[in-house]
């Protein structure tokens, strides 16, 4: 089903409370200005990244931040940290099931935000 065959068409108030509310609870699980950016990269990379890697990959990002976001979808069950005992650590980063069930969720969003860009802006209203 394309997403302009999608029946959105409820009567039931109630039910729309709860697209609303799925919603709003997904967007606050993906808040945050890395999240985003760390998803793609695992979603890309097909494999676990290590800490260095991600730092590597993710321009402008700070490792105080960097390590914050992961905490944030480690513990929202989006990505999965494996430390390995060895000297020096190895921390690997790797989605989910549930990370991985973003997948076409995350692909809706980059095709509508190419849809968006290719379109002309309308012009604001005097």
């Amino acid at each position: 089903m394309s997403q302009q065959e999608r029946v959105w068409n409820c009567s039931d108030p109630e039910k729309r409370r709860e697209w609303a509310a799925s919603t709003t609870e997904t967007l606050r699980v993906l808040e945050g200005k890395w999240k985003i950016i760390i998803l793609c990269q695992l979603f890309a990379a097909k494999a676990p990244l290590r800490f260095s890697d991600l730092e590597r990959l993710i321009d402008g990002v700070n490792q105080k931040m960097l390590i914050q976001q992961l905490k944030q979808l480690e513990q929202d069950g989006i990505v999965l940290r494996t430390v390995y005992a060895q000297v020096p650590p190895r921390v690997e980063y790797a989605l989910t099931d549930m990370g991985f069930a973003l997948g076409p969720s995350m692909q809706a969003l980059i095709e509508w935000a190419e849809m968006r860009r290719s379109r002309p802006m309308p012009e604001p209203v005097a």
